[in-house]
Order: structure tokens, then sequence, then C-alpha cells
């Protein structure tokens, strides 16, 4: 996250210039490689630079979140978007899935993988393995997306080029003027990005809850994972892997089919609003889960992470629609970096700060106010309170077109 943080809005300049599609087979390539290396790495420090490459060479999401915008005409544009942060929410729940089912199948299947084999010497390559060569074939099919920024200037010119030969010198001074103003009000434009309220306030929002989603992710699996007598549900890698397994192929169906009719009839803030709303009392229930056993616990947690991860991404959806129509096209590519560089500073504190949250949490089990995981779920919904409130005027301002 601190190499997309720092990288980002060069991807996004370098995506408005040259294409989205340049930029995102970049981005695959990337993943094939660093990911690939990181399954590799024979210590911490080689772990933590083939992250930190893998981001910072990595400029995707941006470009295609603008190009999801592009490809659509305008009142099929939340399908797109909704299509990008269900691809994402799934990559969080079925990266981890995929982590718990093939980390160290050296020790969970040993007639497949002997303890001497590359997979034994390496315990956590096998999924890193699985994830690059899904990304090669990602890679490949990418070659035949068509590109969406088009870029007209050139070959207008060079099909005038007959016409110029009869025109005079002074139409010919006359064009220089013009082009230099537009080049200038482009560059105006592209300057006051940052002055843009619309995309600004929606970015900010963006980032708050993105701390929080990143957040719940890393207190979920270790909530899961964590003993009964910590108020824990003591489950195992596999268990974890099979609810957030579930909880994918549901954001899937529910994004793709019901969300862009609800933002449709609805609009995207006010069904951010009212997804953030539900997430609170969802949220608080989830102590109160772990008191549950048997059957009875895989459904009602396999219920409340579909609906917590279907609120976390529709909110984020409707975020993504906000920013994507607060500006042009030729400044969606940097509009989009801006917000990535953004978010990946607050997700980068998510995980750290969750795991520190729900440690401290676990020392005060006989605490009087809200004990154990209970307090970790309570600063969780204050979080997703503050973002809420936010959504509201005069803090979130929409593009007027």
């Amino acid at each position: 996250m601190l190499g997309r943080a720092l990288t980002s809005v060069l991807w996004g300049i370098i995506a408005d210039r040259y294409g989205r599609k340049p930029v995102i087979i970049m981005g695959t390539i990337t993943v094939v490689v660093f990911n690939t290396l990181f399954g590799l790495s024979v210590n911490f420090w080689m772990a933590v630079i083939t992250r930190f490459l893998l981001g910072s060479l990595n400029g995707l999401l941006g470009p295609i979140k603008a190009y999801a915008v592009e490809i659509f005409r305008e009142e099929h544009q939340a399908l797109g978007l909704s299509t990008v942060s269900t691809s994402w929410g799934i990559g969080l729940i079925i990266g981890p899935a995929l982590g718990g089912f093939l980390a160290q199948p050296a020790e969970k299947y040993p007639n497949i993988f002997s303890k001497d084999s590359l997979f034994g010497r390496f315990p956590y390559f096998l999924p890193c393995l699985a994830t690059s060569l899904f990304a090669l074939g990602v890679t490949i099919a990418t070659f035949w997306l068509p590109e969406t920024l088009h870029k007209h200037n050139d070959n207008d010119r060079s099909s005038d080029d007959s016409y110029d030969a009869l025109e005079a010198a002074p139409h010919e001074s006359s064009s220089k003027e013009i082009t230099e103003e537009d080049e200038g009000r482009e560059s105006t434009s592209k300057q006051s990005l940052l002055k843009n309220w619309p995309l600004m306030s929606s970015i900010i929002v963006y980032c708050v809850f993105s701390l929080h989603d990143m957040a719940y992710t890393e207190i979920f699996s270790l909530w899961a994972v964590s003993p009964r007598k910590f108020g824990g549900l003591s489950y195992s890698t596999e268990d974890v892997g099979e609810v957030l397994a579930v909880s994918g192929f549901s954001l899937l169906v529910f994004q793709l089919s019901v969300y862009p009719i609800v933002e449709r009839i609805l609009g995207p803030v006010l069904v951010s609003r009212i997804a953030s709303v539900l997430t609170i009392p969802l949220l608080q229930s989830y102590s109160y889960i772990a008191l549950l056993s048997g059957f009875t616990l895989s459904l009602v947690l396999n219920c409340a992470s579909i609906m917590k991860n279907v609120f976390s991404v529709s909110i984020i959806t409707g975020l993504f629609i906000l920013q994507n129509r607060a500006v042009d096209q030729h400044q969606r590519g940097a509009a989009n970096g801006i917000a990535m560089t953004a978010m990946s500073l607050f997700k980068a504190a998510g995980p750290a700060g969750g795991g520190a949250l729900f440690s401290w949490a676990e020392k005060r089990q006989d605490a009087a106010f809200l004990p154990g995981t209970q307090m970790v779920f309570f600063i969780l919904n204050i979080v997703e309170a503050v973002g809420m409130l936010m959504t509201f005027k005069p803090f979130l301002a929409q593009h007027r077109q």
C-alpha cells in the first residue's frame, strides 16, 4: 500500500496520456513477477521489498475504474463500476480464502506435497503461484481489450496535411494559438483537480470507509481463529476460508444483479448512507454470534459475513461513481490515481491498526464497559459512523452536469 501510495498519481497521468490498456497490462505483469518472488522470499526484508515493488509498479485499479466508466453509456456506468468494486471485494475475500486452503501444503496435503519439495521449503509459495498463474491468464486476455482513451489530434492533423498546403500563413498562426490555448486549458484543469471539491470530498469519504474495510478484514480473520475463551470462534484457517468463499460468491451475484437497479432508483449517495447505517447494528452483533455453536453458528456467521461485504462494496461502488462523474475523461486517470494514493495510505494503516486494536481488546476480557471483542466492533462502528456522517452536506459535494 505504501508503494502504491507513492506512484498511483503517476500511473494515472500515464494512463491519461498513453491510454488505459498499457497501464493495465503493466499492472498484471507486475503481479505475475513480484507475487511469485514474494512466495519465494527467504527472509523478512525480501518479502517487504517484493511487496513494495508490487505496489509501486502496479497502477492497475485507477485506470480500471476510468475504463469501466468509459466503456459504458452513462445509464450503465453503475454496472461497470459495480463490477470493479465487486472484483476488488471478491479479491479481498477469495485471496485470504485461497491462502487458507493452499498455505503450508506439505503439512495439509502430505500425500501430494513432500516436505523436501519446493512447496515444503516455501510453505506459502503455492497460494502465491496460483495467484500469479491467474494473473498471467488475465495478462494474455488483456491484449484483446479495446482502448477507451482516444486522442484524435494526431490523426486529424495528419489527415488534414493536404489542406494545410493550401492554407495561408495567417491561418496557421491562428490555429497554433488555438492549440496553445487548448493545451493551457488542459494544463490548468489538471492543476485544478485538488481544488475540485466534489472529487476530493468523495475521495476523503472513500478513504474513511477503506480504512474501516481493511481493519475489518484483518479483525474478522483474527476473531474467527481466536479461542472461545477470548470471545473468538476457534475456527481453523480452512473454516475461515469457507466463510470468505461463500461471501465472495454472494457478493458477485448481488453486485451484478441487484446493485445497478437499486443505484438507479436511490442514487449512489443514498445507497451508501443506507448501507453504512445498516452495517452498525450488524457489526455490533458479531460478539454475540460467538455465543452460538454448531450449524446455527455457521448459518448466522455466513449470513452476517455476506451482508457485511454487500454493504461495504455498495458503499465503495457509490463513491467510485461520484469520483468518476466529478471529472472529465482526460482527467479520470489522474483523479483515480489521487484516490488510490489517499486510499492506499489509509489501507496501509488498516491492518496494523486492526491487529493492534484486537490485541488490546483481548487483554480486557473482564472490563466493565464493552469487554473483549465488543470494544473491537464498537470502535469499528465509530469509524463507520464518521464515514456515514461525511456523506451529508456540506461535506460531500456532488458534481452537477
